[in-house]
């Protein structure tokens, strides 16, 4: 299981803390930074890694992680990042992670797309993450401005002739069906769920 500590990994948290509670406490912020890539919240763990951390210290079932006081917690935090090799900077990040959305947004527009590229460039500078919430966030408003900036382009270019030509296509006459759904193509597209893949696979 991917959240077995090493020997090692809990000789070195051993080292660093002066109770059980808090060994505890540091091994399950380094496993979980080691999958994560950031600290999750309590309640963000499941209980069954809870269990199995537990277990692999040979502790009693009574026995709950804690940090002890919040400077302990922060020097923790601190322990786990220079161990990984990692740096917080949650500005730096969002820059970084705003910039690499809004050049992935010209080609991808699926907002989980979006947050993966986040997340692999945040990861390639060795940057802790942001919450899945604050990238998605931003994807979602990184997206929208970059699809209205498309969409404005477009509409630009077509002129005043072709957007009255476009405009016109959706018209419904008298049988009431517009001009768009007698074109051909408009037929093509209703026949078939895949037209332009039909023939490869």
């Amino acid at each position: 299981m991917f959240f077995t500590p090493s020997p090692e990994e809990v000789a070195w948290a051993e080292q660093r803390t002066g109770s059980p509670e808090s060994c505890f406490a540091l091994v399950l912020a380094l496993k979980c930074f080691q999958k994560m890539a950031r600290f999750p919240s309590p309640d963000e763990i499941p209980e069954v890694v809870i269990d199995h951390v537990r277990r692999c210290l040979d502790l009693a079932e009574d026995v709950w992680p804690g940090h002890g006081s919040s400077p302990s917690a922060k020097a923790h935090r601190k322990l786990v990042r220079q161990r990984q090799g990692v740096k917080y900077d949650a500005g730096r990040a969002r820059a970084i992670a705003a910039v690499a959305i809004r050049k992935a947004a010209q080609a991808k527009n699926n907002p989980a797309d979006l947050i993966n590229v986040a997340i692999e460039e945040l990861l390639r500078l060795r940057l802790e993450l942001l919450g899945y919430t604050t990238l998605e966030d931003l994807a979602t408003s990184i997206r929208a401005e970059v699809n209205a900036t498309i969409f404005a382009t477009i509409v630009q270019r077509m002129g005043e002739a072709g957007r009255a030509r476009m405009e016109g296509l959706l018209v419904v006459g008298p049988d009431g069906k517009s001009t768009f759904n007698r074109t051909p193509r408009a037929r093509t597209f209703r026949s078939s769920p895949w037209p332009r893949y039909s023939g490869s696979t």
